[in-house]
């Protein structure tokens, strides 16, 4: 498996995992007529504008397999919105199904780590549906919930949570508190 920064020509790819992962981790959480209506194509521009941004505090990484297929990926920068105490935000980590549970998230969350840390980022946030399975992962890797608010999915309203590590150097390292 080798973890690298996106490029062109990647989007489709990066666009696919993410439709196909949020219809196989949402299904039972978000409706099915919402999941049953993403499309790969929808998301295409979305992802090729953030590899052709010029943008130098964000990174995309992705995971690409030995044949060259791409399973996941993930992205991360300084903290989008500015509400709460933390510089640092992991935007997204997707993985498809069949890429779970091999460690790969940790590996992409571990250089999204690392690049922030290049930018002098001292904590960190990662936002989640909090029936997200994703969640039982933020928590071994160190976090906790910091904030919570309510998003409107497909109509329907979710919890979101936030999960921060107040010191970026403490990401992966389970706190005794949590033990």
């Amino acid at each position: 498996m080798q973890i690298r920064q996106a490029r062109e020509g990647d989007a489709k790819a990066i666009a696919y995992v993410h439709t196909e992962s949020w219809k196989t981790t949402y299904r039972g959480i978000i409706s099915d007529e919402f999941l049953d209506h993403l499309t790969t194509e929808a998301r295409v521009p979305q992802w090729e504008q953030m590899i052709r941004s010029s943008e130098k505090e964000k990174i995309l990484l992705v995971a690409e397999q030995a044949d060259g297929k791409i399973v996941g990926f993930a992205c991360g920068g300084r903290e989008r919105e500015g509400k709460l105490a933390y510089d640092g935000e992991i935007y997204a980590i997707y993985l498809l199904q069949a890429a779970q549970g091999q460690r790969i998230g940790t590996m992409l969350a571990n250089q999204v780590v690392q690049y922030l840390h290049t930018l002098k980022l001292r904590s960190l946030l990662i936002w989640a549906l909090e029936k997200n399975p994703a969640c039982r992962f933020y928590e071994q890797m160190g976090g906790t919930v910091v904030h919570s608010q309510t998003l409107s999915i497909g109509g329907e309203n979710q919890l979101e949570v936030a999960y921060g590590w107040q010191d970026l150097q403490l990401f992966g390292k389970r706190s005794t508190s949590q033990e």
